[in-house]
């Protein structure tokens, strides 16, 4: 089943990855210095809305929000005006560059390790909110409370790239 936009909302997104190694480690050098550019060209996207900040220092993104105490494990939780906005940025900047790369740079995690779902305009979710959401669509899927690409009936970038199950949905 399928669902369509949410009429009037907005839409928050959160992954989730693991580094294959602490954030000043060489292996993960590239992916660090690139996060300013490419966070900040999602800033200065149409359609965008809210990113979830870090430390504010430069190259480190929103490292500095640990899940489970573990410092390798990084979050980007956006909110967007709208399905294509957020596509758009994913699919069609950079960013598709180090998405199709993210095997260089990210541990192959078990499950689900990205959600979205609508809020209402203003709505700045926590990061205890999107990981509820996530563990929401890990344990019941796809749902109007919490979904993947293929929930989205307006959805169609994520299957022109091919996206697999593991990293899209």
């Amino acid at each position: 089943m399928m669902a369509g936009s949410g009429e009037g909302m907005h839409l928050a997104q959160l992954n989730v990855g693991r580094l294959v190694a602490p954030t000043d480690d060489p292996r993960v050098a590239e992916f660090m210095a690139s996060l300013d550019r490419v966070n900040g060209l999602g800033r200065r996207m149409p359609g965008f809305v809210w990113m979830m900040e870090g430390s504010g220092s430069p190259g480190t993104g929103n490292t500095e929000t640990k899940i489970d105490g573990d410092p390798q494990f990084v979050s980007n939780l956006t909110v967007w005006e709208d399905v294509q906005s957020l596509e758009t940025f994913v699919f069609n900047t950079v960013h598709r560059q180090f998405y199709e790369r993210r095997a260089e740079w990210f541990e192959v995690l078990g499950g689900m390790h990205f959600v979205m779902w609508w809020v209402e305009p203003g709505h700045r979710p926590t990061i205890e909110e999107a990981l509820s959401r996530l563990s929401h669509l890990q344990t019941h899927g796809d749902s109007d409370a919490a979904f993947g690409w293929r929930w989205l009936r307006e959805a169609s970038l994520w299957r022109e790239v091919g996206c697999s199950r593991v990293a899209a949905e």
